[in-house]
């Protein structure tokens, strides 16, 4: 993804309208339907964890995220940048509430059947704040404790507020010293960085929240992919999307370099090269190197062969998912937490009937949501939340 840097110190000029592409709104809805059938305990999770390399639907929503909002936003930047600062941070202050609305569910209902059920899924879940819980509240609400399944939405909600300013500085002095900050961060991370930020926070707000319950995510190390999203979306939007420029043979590299990983994964190549040897390299909490370059190639490869993948996706129910990916991606962690619930004892697994069902109802109320909310739009003759520009006009 992080290609075509020769070009990237090019300030933003005022782009042309974008034409709407029902392409991404398939693409966040397939990523939200990889990531329900990774986070559902059935045994369909063995086989949606990561199954075509070291790539998982959190990079692919995190940077498709980026992608559109720089899509929906660059024009604003240059034409009126305090309109673009207010949209943005109007729409993290939302996120935000959704966020708070999923702890609430987690810290009463989830909670309460964790105490009462012993149920060691939904313990583990929230073990901290079953321990902790006033300090786990305080430090929820400050996005510092993230409890697992609930750690996106902070990182998101922090990468939105970053958004306007780093807006600005591309419309003015282009995407090149962003780019290179957001690489020199990256690196840092795999050296420790959070750490040592984590330790800061610790001291500064006296809250003494463990490493391990911040969330797995590294945000210093997830930055890059967010940002790679704003230049990627940018660029769209000025009509100079840097995979333009490359080399036809760069496309059969990239598949190569695809199935190379998708070998270490699945381990085709035996111990020599397995996913134990290269270890933290391929790690997806702190997006090591080699996992890096895995994403960049099957981004790459992705848009190589973008006329088969829109017709792959184009489809329901990924374009109605797509359309409403906040509301149904706080739906799927509903239902993931019911199948957490659901299991006993030391299973990890639901099996037959159970996960038949949990998955029907699952799809079923996400489809609803979904529905629901793009109606409601609809009838208030507004856009999605997460809409893009049509080539008549620009909303967000």
């Amino acid at each position: 993804m992080a290609i075509g840097l020769e070009q990237a110190s090019t300030p933003v000029s005022h782009p042309a309208p974008s034409r709407r592409r029902p392409e991404l709104d398939a693409l966040r809805g397939f990523f939200l339907v990889w990531m329900t059938l990774n986070h559902l305990p059935t045994r369909l999770s063995d086989y949606f964890n990561q199954p075509l390399g070291f790539v998982s639907s959190a990079e692919g929503f995190v940077f498709l995220s980026g992608l559109l909002l720089a899509m929906l936003s660059i024009r604003r930047t240059v034409e009126d940048p305090q309109q673009m600062r207010d949209k943005i941070w109007k729409r993290s202050l939302r996120i935000y509430g959704y966020h708070l609305f999923m702890l609430l569910f987690a810290f009463t209902i989830a909670a309460s059947v964790a105490s009462h059920t012993h149920r060691a899924a939904l313990v583990n879940l929230l073990n901290y704040y079953l321990a902790h819980p006033l300090s786990a509240i305080v430090s929820s609400v400050l996005l510092i404790y993230c409890p697992p399944l609930l750690d996106i939405l902070p990182i998101y909600i922090v990468f939105m507020v970053a958004t306007p300013p780093l807006l600005l500085f591309a419309a003015r002095r282009g995407w090149g010293w962003i780019l290179t900050a957001s690489g020199s961060i990256w690196l840092l991370a795999q050296f420790g960085l959070r750490t040592w930020v984590h330790d800061l926070v610790v001291r500064a707000t006296h809250l003494h929240i463990p490493l391990q319950e911040t969330g797995a995510f590294n945000l210093f190390a997830w930055q890059l992919v967010w940002v790679l999203g704003l230049w990627i979306g940018a660029s769209i939007a000025e009509r100079d999307l840097p995979f333009n420029r490359l080399p036809r043979a760069i496309y059969f590299v990239s598949a190569a370099v695809c199935l190379f990983f998708m070998g270490v994964r699945h381990s085709w190549f035996g111990p020599q090269l397995s996913q134990q040897f290269f270890g933290l390299q391929l790690d997806k909490w702190q997006i090591g190197p080699l996992r890096l370059l895995n994403l960049a190639a099957f981004a790459i490869f992705l848009y190589g062969s973008r006329s088969v993948v829109k017709r792959m996706v184009c489809v329901e129910p990924f374009l109605t998912l797509g359309k409403a990916s906040l509301e149904v991606f706080c739906a799927h962690l509903f239902f993931v937490f019911v199948g957490l619930g659901l299991l006993s004892g030391d299973a990890g697994q639901l099996h037959g009937m159970q996960a038949a069902l949990l998955i029907l109802l699952t799809f079923s109320g996400m489809f609803l949501v979904a529905l629901r909310e793009n109606s409601r739009h609809q009838q208030n003759g507004t856009p999605t939340v997460d809409s893009y520009p049509s080539d008549a006009a620009s909303h967000s």
